[in-house]
């Protein structure tokens, strides 16, 4: 049996960690290094690293910081922010990233995940989707949920895979730093359509709440966060046994 993935997410702006809620109000929380490391050692099964201004600022993501972290850890690393182009997926493979996590890149250019992944292989290809709920639907929101893009969400995840994405992340701007759980109902829509792996970020605000995402949503692949580890609201062993005792497989 697959199992399932624990995975925080750090949101770096100038250099260090942040946090909000629906994707504003920005908070400091950690030097983005010393934070990776503590993760790595408490055993996550993955870290995603998103450079969150470096699309909106129109700027190269910043290796210097994702060379040194990618040398601190030693668990899988999603790295988005950015990234716009070929030479974009291979500058940040080349400083330590295991895959590569695409957003506002692939709404401008919707055959840019196609054409990584007949470079670098789909495994490599993250299509990462800002979504939020407009007018009864969901729709597609760019440069770190600032810009309504007009895409209606479901259709674009689903071309995305067609394109050649391997994984799908579906960050709910609706429950963004909420802490009152998952977006189910969105993370279904997904789930429905894609036959890759969907990772769950959003909404994550008490240990309960993923072992409901995981219960409801079996095609549900792994669960993100990122305030309640950064806060020590929750512990990733403890999370991890509880998934473990409601019959939940995780590595451990």
């Amino acid at each position: 049996m697959i199992t399932k993935r624990i995975i925080p997410c750090l949101d770096v702006k100038d250099g260090r960690v942040v946090k909000g809620v629906n994707f504003q109000g920005l908070n400091d929380v950690e030097d983005p290094v010393k934070l990776a490391e503590f993760y790595s050692e408490q055993g996550a099964d993955e870290l995603v690293f998103y450079d969150i201004t470096a699309s909106a600022e129109g700027r190269k993501l910043f290796t210097g910081i994702l060379r040194d972290l990618a040398e601190k850890i030693f668990i899988p690393l999603t790295v988005g922010g950015g990234i716009n182009g070929l030479e974009d997926f291979e500058r940040v493979l080349q400083f330590g990233a295991d895959k590569v996590s695409v957003n506002s890149g692939a709404i401008k250019n919707p055959k840019l995940s196609g054409e990584a992944a007949k470079r670098y292989g789909d495994q490599c290809v993250v299509l990462s989707a800002d979504v939020k709920r407009v007018d009864g639907g969901y729709r597609v929101f760019a440069k770190g949920g600032r810009v309504d893009t007009g895409l209606e969400a479901i259709e674009y995840i689903r071309r995305g895979v067609d394109m050649g994405a391997g994984e799908i992340v579906l960050n709910s701007i609706d429950t963004d730093g909420v802490k009152r759980g998952f977006d189910l109902e969105m993370l279904e829509a997904v789930c429905n359509v894609v036959n890759v792996p969907v990772i769950a970020s959003g909404g994550a605000g008490c240990i309960d709440d993923f072992v409901r995402l995981f219960k409801t949503l079996p095609k549900v692949d792994a669960g993100l966060a990122a305030s309640i580890f950064h806060f020590g609201e929750v512990s990733i062993s403890e999370l991890k046994n509880t998934l473990a005792d409601n019959g939940i497989p995780v590595r451990r």
